[in-house]
């Protein structure tokens, strides 16, 4: 009697569920270690808001650091015999850290403004919507980075055209938006009730979970934007 046909080794379901966990552990690591100058310097810095300059230079890294962790979840395998996502990781960052830094620098000086303003917002005499206003202003702005984000990571376009395209889907894909705010409020969360570390220890997997969200965007992208 023939039986139904087994799976190759590397092909199951325990299988795939070791490779995305390595892939994850792996990612993990490597953004961890390509961000650490930075997060070191953070823990050397104490909470003053005067900080926040030295803060954003030290969040540099974290930008080609985090768009090497998505090239490298996009393209991860889910065969455990052809699990390659350091070798990949690398291929992401060397590709996507200059593309990277053109967006991820400004958005830092952007937020950094927005931040220093709030935390001296006494001092502006403006009233007191104007906070509320650069407190949306700010989260909107974490929003248009989580889409460009995904764009400059796996697409090769100009920074000007990401930017512009990262902005256009902000309202045309609202789902993804919407994913990539409650991502954002769980980050706040796990930094506001438990410890600021906890988030950088969990990039991977929300990375990825930001990654599934925004599949309706790069299949969009990959058909109306590029050949």
């Amino acid at each position: 009697m023939s039986g139904a046909p087994s799976a190759a080794f590397g092909e199951g379901p325990l299988s795939r569920a070791a490779a995305l966990v390595h892939t994850l552990v792996t990612v993990e690591a490597l953004l961890l270690l390509t961000a650490a100058p930075g997060l070191a310097g953070l823990l050397l810095l104490g909470p003053d808001p005067s900080n926040l300059p030295l803060a954003a230079l030290c969040l540099l890294p974290l930008g080609p650091a985090a768009s090497a962790a998505v090239y490298a979840l996009h393209h991860r395998s889910g065969d455990l015999t052809e699990l390659h996502p350091a070798r990949t990781f690398r291929r992401g960052w060397r590709l996507n850290a200059v593309p990277a830094l053109k967006l991820w620098t400004p958005l830092l000086g952007w937020l950094t403004l927005i931040a220093f303003t709030l935390t001296h917002f006494s001092a502006t005499g403006l009233p007191g919507w104007w906070a509320a206003l650069l407190a949306l202003t700010g989260a909107g702005s974490l929003l248009w980075g989580a889409h460009a984000l995904l764009l400059t990571s796996l697409f090769t376009f100009r920074a000007r055209d990401t930017a512009r395209l990262a902005a256009w889907f902000l309202l045309r894909h609202g789902r993804t938006t919407l994913a990539a705010l409650s991502l954002l409020v769980l980050a706040a969360a796990l930094t506001a009730l438990l410890t600021e570390a906890l988030p950088a220890l969990l990039a991977a997997p929300l990375l990825l979970s930001l990654l599934h969200a925004g599949r309706p965007v790069l299949a969009e992208t990959e058909k109306e934007f590029t050949e």
